[in-house]
């Protein structure tokens, strides 16, 4: 069974920031009481509880000068890390790294707000060896007019890690961060920073590019639809799949402006029906789904087909999901068979409910069939 997510930040974790910190700020540093701090019950803590109360420890023995306490961080600091995504970064004896940059950032976010360019010099250095994407957003909401202009130059920095924060930071609906309101309402102050990082180099980057892009598309769809039909054409590979991804909301919605750049605004010519097996299962098992398409057409048709599982919600309705199915090219005359299993199993995001469930069959955007079945939930 895998390690839980929240034991990423640790006791070891702990000891490691109270050695490093200890050797930047000397006999200043209260190492034993940081320690004493931030291990209390750290243990009966989830992932994000952990984090906060390590960064309480950091507010109670840090300095009050923030500037002495920001350089005392950055001289805790490993080495700049390669981009191998933040999961696998730690710690080492050069200082440190990894998740421990969650309440280092923190911190910041919480001491810094008084001395914004100190701050952001010091978020500069830490997103280099984690990532700064949760502690640079209170400054976004703050200080916009010193933040947008940073942001502007920190898309030319040589590091992959600056660059993708300020599509990471900027991000209208940041999973785990706070939600930048005015963003979700305005997104333009974005747009110029994006353009300037859809063609970077690092594919680290440009992931990031497209999830802002697709955060936008939950709000402002035909924004996305304006930037697809200014950037898609003759768009090489790496932009293409940047595009690609950004789209995936607005594809699977059936949204009719995207699906037209993508070539997929057609509905399909002939016809398609959708079989389930078994109709009875239990939570845990899985629904089998087998989907025959026959092509009616001349030419070879571009497909996108998705499903939406109609889940019963307590109250007896029903919320859609839609689930990301097959992507291909349909022949002329063409019949296709194609088979599917969806799992149906306990997650912490969805409470499941006894009942029939219904499953929609999308192929480019449109409902084409449905069939249902019935799930068992214990009680």
């Amino acid at each position: 069974m895998p390690e839980p997510f929240k034991n990423l930040l640790n006791a070891e974790v702990v000891h490691a920031a109270a050695t490093h910190l200890a050797r930047a700020g000397g006999r200043r540093f209260d190492k034993a009481a940081f320690e004493r701090a931030a291990l209390d019950g750290l243990d009966g803590l989830e992932m994000k509880a952990r984090a906060m109360q390590i960064a309480d420890a950091l507010e109670l023995v840090l300095p009050a000068d923030f500037d002495t306490a920001a350089t005392w961080i950055e001289a805790a600091l490993a080495p700049p890390v390669a981009v191998l995504g933040v999961a696998g970064h730690g710690s080492s004896p050069a200082g440190l790294a990894g998740w421990v940059g969650w309440p280092l950032g923190e911190y910041v976010a919480r001491r810094g707000l008084g001395a914004p360019e100190r701050a952001l010099r010091c978020l500069h250095a830490l997103t280099q060896r984690f990532s700064a994407e949760f502690a640079i957003r209170p400054f976004i909401a703050t200080h916009p007019d010193m933040v947008w202009p940073t942001l502007e130059v920190w898309t030319r920095d040589p590091s992959d890690h600056v660059r993708r924060l300020v599509s990471e930071g900027s991000r209208p609906r940041l999973p785990w961060g706070m939600q930048l309101k005015h963003l979700v309402a305005d997104p333009t102050p974005t747009l110029p920073l994006l353009r300037a990082l859809q063609d970077d180099p690092s594919d680290y980057v440009r992931r990031s590019v497209a999830n802002h892009l697709n955060d936008i598309a939950k709000d402002h769809p035909g924004l996305v639809a304006q930037w697809l039909a200014e950037h898609l054409p003759e768009a090489g590979n790496a932009r293409r799949a940047l595009l690609r991804h950004a789209s995936r909301t607005l594809i699977k919605a059936g949204d009719a402006a995207v699906l037209k750049a993508w070539g997929l605004g057609r509905a399909l010519a002939g016809n398609a029906t959708l079989e389930l097996a078994p109709r009875r299962i239990a939570l845990g098992d899985a629904v089998e789904l087998t989907v025959n398409l026959s092509s009616t057409a001349r030419r070879p048709q571009r497909l996108v087909l998705d499903y939406a599982v109609h889940h019963i919600k307590a109250n007896g309705g029903s919320s859609a999901k839609v689930f990301k199915g097959w992507t291909l090219e349909l022949a002329a005359g063409q019949q296709c068979r194609l088979v599917r299993r969806h799992k149906v199993q306990a997650i912490t995001t969805r409470r499941y409910f006894s009942g029939r469930h219904r499953i929609e069959l999308l192929v480019n955007g449109r409902s084409l069939a449905e069939s249902d079945f019935d799930l068992s939930v214990p009680t």
